[in-house]
């Protein structure tokens, strides 16, 4: 049945509705993700230096920290995902979902039990409506992290770490997080966070990759114990930051493509309603006009 004039302009006006609130949100997304870019690039600089550090304390002083030291026939793995708080961010959350699930049916591959800490709404509704335990789960601020948020997240993850497995803790830690490429391409990606690998080369370094020299006061164990928290938890917060960045990128490419599709349907209501408006107005006018013949052939029949 053809749409009426009424019926067609309440639905223009709806999608013109629609599409202010997508252009508010694209220019919202925009904006922050200016700030969110070069909040990562600014910790970017501070983790690589932090981890030479970190490196150059593990390598130099022969130390078998907790957190470096690989566990025998690991059988329980922890898995940080890092989702959104919020929606309207086209397939960023549900990508990142996705590989989360791979890397769990990898680990399940390996017979490893898996244990599921979760930040982000999106990802904790995904987790609760498949009645799927969650160990830990942390929201509100996945568009803006905070380093606090990060260190709250981090020492969690290093407790159940350092706790024996046959008393609920875990043998490895992973994060799936979304890793910004480019303002078109954000990436979900992996990284094994615990245990901390200390990798030693086989070829001499290049002069930029000499690890610094250390003096360890007042003992290599209390100088890793300092260190190798703070580490996690900087890379963590760093996987956050880039997460955040992918986020708002992934939020503000889906809102201008959804202000493209309200402007295409806006023209398209448009074009129908002035085509049913002149057929409206066609019709009246041969209504008159039939009227008028008819009364006039009328009034020559009656002379």
């Amino acid at each position: 049945m053809p749409a009426t004039q009424r019926e067609l302009k309440d639905r223009r006006d709806s999608v013109t509705t629609i599409k202010k609130l997508t252009r508010a949100m694209e220019l919202i997304a925009a904006s922050r993700i200016v700030k969110a870019q070069q909040r990562a690039q600014a910790a970017g600089p501070y983790a690589r230096e932090l981890t030479r550090a970190v490196s150059a304390v593990a390598t130099f002083s022969n130390v078998d920290h907790p957190l470096t030291t690989e566990k025998p026939n690991p059988k329980r793995a922890a898995v940080l995902l890092l989702t959104s708080d919020r929606g309207q961010a086209g397939a960023y959350s549900s990508s990142v979902i996705r590989e989360g699930e791979r890397l769990n049916q990898l680990l399940r591959e390996d017979e490893k039990e898996i244990v599921s800490y979760v930040t982000g709404r999106k990802g904790i509704a995904y987790y609760t409506f498949r009645q799927r335990e969650i160990a830990q789960s942390w929201s509100g601020e996945s568009d803006a992290p905070s380093f606090a948020w990060a260190r709250e997240v981090a020492d969690k993850l290093i407790e159940a770490f350092l706790t024996p497995t046959e008393e609920g803790g875990v043998d490895e830690i992973h994060i799936v997080f979304t890793r910004f490429v480019s303002m078109l391409t954000q990436k979900p990606d992996v990284i094994r966070l615990l245990p901390l690998e200390v990798v030693e080369g086989e070829e001499a370094p290049a002069d930029e990759d000499v690890l610094p020299l250390y003096e360890f006061e007042p003992s290599a164990e209390d100088v890793l114990d300092g260190l190798l928290p703070k580490y996690v938890a900087s890379r963590i917060h760093y996987c956050m930051l880039q997460a955040a960045a992918s986020e708002l990128a992934s939020r503000q490419r889906a809102m201008k493509s959804a202000t493209d599709n309200a402007q295409d349907l806006i023209e398209r209501l448009t074009r129908e309603y002035n085509q049913v408006r002149q057929s409206a107005i066609t019709q009246e006018i041969s209504e008159i006009v039939g009227g008028a013949n008819a009364l006039a052939d009328a009034n020559a029949g009656s002379e």
